[in-house]
């Protein structure tokens, strides 16, 4: 910033002049030699006499005013060791809650998905029993429907000489088996040659053999009209459990 004093008016304008003008006047009086020395001495006092006066434009001095910039560029504080140390300890307990929030996560998704499927799963396992046939060809083959030991049973009837209930007995008890214990996809309206055909697939030799006889003293009792050998029914009747096993047999073998 910069600050120059005001020019104040002309005021003195005519002394200045007054002054000029009579050392002009006096020059003509000297002599002729010491006429140009004199008007020159005349001349530079009248311009020194208007320099030296400030009201007429005499020499000024001006000052300026300068604001030093104080402002320093700031400089990075110095960062204390324990504090560098600090960050990286936290930077490192961060990564390691990250990776420990994840094992959890995933813990946690493992157990849900294990108790959905285990409710899932019996809830299917219910459906898929719901959608299994209660009767084959009238021939009522649901679980509860029978005895505990078909055999056994089966044995009792024919030595009592019921033969036709004995053997609808051995054959409700073989396609319940074989429906619900050995899930062979047996239909309601499936034939005496449609179990034996989808019992092939699921069936090993000796279990599949079985099965063909007991089919078969069940077609000759009742379309056949003859009659079936007392030792090839008890036969049948001894080895039905170890050949169709139950449910609960199934889910307990090796």
């Amino acid at each position: 910033m910069s600050s120059r004093p005001e020019r104040r008016g002309r005021l003195h304008l005519p002394a200045a002049a007054l002054a000029l003008q009579l050392a002009l006047c006096a020059a003509p009086s000297m002599a002729v030699e010491g006429r140009a020395a004199i008007g020159a001495q005349a001349v530079e006092a009248a311009v020194s006499a208007i320099r030296a006066d400030p009201d007429l434009g005499g020499s000024e001095k001006s000052r300026t005013w300068r604001f030093k910039d104080n402002e320093k560029k700031d400089k990075p504080p110095s960062v204390d060791p324990w504090l560098l140390d600090l960050a990286r300890w936290l930077a490192d307990g961060g990564r390691l809650l990250v990776w420990l929030g994840g094992a959890t996560a995933l813990a946690l998704l493992l157990v849900g998905a294990r108790r959905w499927l285990a409710v899932r799963g019996d809830a299917v396992s219910a459906s898929d029993r719901r959608l299994l046939p209660s009767h084959v060809r009238r021939l009522d083959i649901r679980p509860e429907s029978l005895p505990d030991d078909i055999g056994a049973a089966v044995r009792a009837r024919w030595l009592a000489g019921e033969r036709l209930a004995a053997l609808s007995l051995l054959y409700r008890g073989a396609l319940s088996r074989l429906v619900h214990s050995l899930a062979v996809p047996i239909g309601d309206a499936s034939t005496e040659g449609d179990c034996v055909r989808l019992a092939s697939a699921r069936l090993d030799g000796e279990r599949m053999a079985f099965v063909r006889r007991l089919v078969a003293a069940w077609q000759v009792a009742v379309y056949g009209d003859r009659p079936v050998e007392t030792s090839a029914v008890l036969a049948l009747c001894d080895n039905f459990d170890r050949m169709l096993p139950g449910s609960a047999a199934v889910g307990a073998a090796p």
